[in-house]
């Protein structure tokens, strides 16, 4: 573990769940009150009582996430309802708070309840002005004397809006546009049998319109998940940086993000202490699952006593890892070591101006691979 050491990261249940439910309780608008409690309660948790308590935070998130779910709902039909400027009423969001997991799941099925409602008096409205713009008489064309007009049937609209009740609220317009000009052949009918194959042309396009809708709004879930994944990674990956920056900070050495090239975004750090002049460790945090640590030369060894230093260096930070490994695990971070080279198996690497590293020769071959430890 002298010049060289991969460590497996593997976060704890409670730490991925409290960054998980911070996420969601800052999408909600506040840090419920509830929420806050399961996580002090959990963070304080003895070992008897941590199962327990993991498991009603576990519960406690699904149910907030189902919550932002409805209130996302009950936006996009309140855009679709301005668009359409229908007087249809709509559950308030709500911001979690207090609410027990009980009282949150309660809300949930009486906003579903009211957003299905909604989403077919959304529909209704819909159809029936697509209804009247085909039964429309258009207004350049005087209108035909009652002996003169041809009747409409009496059941011909009321299909035609059943029909069209079925089209989706949020369908696109070019899909709306499609089921409108379908919806038009019915003004040409000149026989019911005209008219029943105009009602089954509109009925493909409403269900082709309904396809793609449904479709645009799985892929709308694929892009939250993946945004959510990618939110998740990015807290977990900080979360490793900060607990081993706090670790080895904590051992006496100084963390820098980023060396020359590399930024605090690639998860890279720099390790140094005021009595190693000529020597610092270059860590790298790979997502938050493998962390890589060397320790490297400022400048390249000048006879023996550098090379005893370079050793005596070597066990001082294979002491100082095993230290901060015992550190990172109190946080919830446990690191196990996959491959590492003992003090004095090679001449340590000298870095670069570019902050990269330069291996300068071998002392001895070989390589110790660690599992599991």
């Amino acid at each position: 573990m002298s010049s060289g050491v991969e460590a497996d990261i593997v976060l704890d249940a409670a730490v991925v769940l409290t960054l998980g439910m911070n996420r969601v309780l800052g999408r909600g608008g506040a840090a419920a009150g509830r929420g806050a409690q399961l996580l002090a309660a959990l963070a304080a948790g003895r070992a008897e009582s941590r199962a327990a308590a993991l498991a009603e935070a576990e519960t406690y998130e699904r149910a907030l996430r189902e919550v932002l779910e409805r209130n996302a709902r009950a936006e996009a039909l309140a855009a679709t309802r301005d668009e359409l400027g229908a007087d249809v009423a709509l559950p308030a969001p709500l911001t979690p708070g207090d609410e027990t997991v009980a009282e949150l799941t309660a809300w949930c099925a009486d906003a579903d309840r009211a957003l299905d409602a909604a989403e077919a008096a959304l529909a209704g409205v819909l159809a029936a002005r697509v209804g009247e713009q085909v039964f429309a008489v258009p207004a350049e064309v005087p209108a035909p004397r009652a002996a003169e007009a041809a009747p409409e049937p009496p059941d011909l609209r009321a299909a035609l809006e059943r029909v069209l009740a079925r089209l989706l609220p949020d369908a696109a317009d070019a899909d709306r546009a499609a089921v409108a000009r379908a919806a038009r052949l019915l003004a040409d009918a000149a026989t019911g049998q005209d008219a029943q194959g105009a009602l089954t042309e509109v009925r493909l396009r409403v269900q082709e319109a309904n396809d793609r809708t449904r479709e645009h709004r799985a892929r709308e879930r694929r892009r939250a998940a993946e945004a959510e994944a990618a939110e998740r990674a990015a807290d977990e990956r900080r979360y490793v940086l900060e607990s081993v920056t706090a670790a080895f900070e904590d051992l006496g050495y100084e963390v820098r993000a980023g060396f020359e090239t590399l930024t605090a975004a690639d998860g890279a750090l720099l390790l140094t202490r005021g009595d190693w002049p000529d020597h610092s460790v270059k860590m790298r945090v790979e997502d938050a699952g493998r962390v890589r640590a060397a320790l490297v030369r400022e400048r390249a060894a000048r006879g023996e006593d550098d090379r005893r230093l370079d050793v005596e260096r070597e066990e001082q930070w294979c002491a100082a890892f095993e230290e901060a490994r015992a550190r990172l695990a109190a946080a919830g971070v446990a690191a196990a070591v996959a491959w590492r080279l003992e003090p004095g198996v090679r001449e340590l690497p000298v870095m670069r101006a570019d902050g990269a590293a330069r291996q300068t020769g071998a002392r001895a071959a070989g390589r110790e691979r660690e599992r599991g430890r």
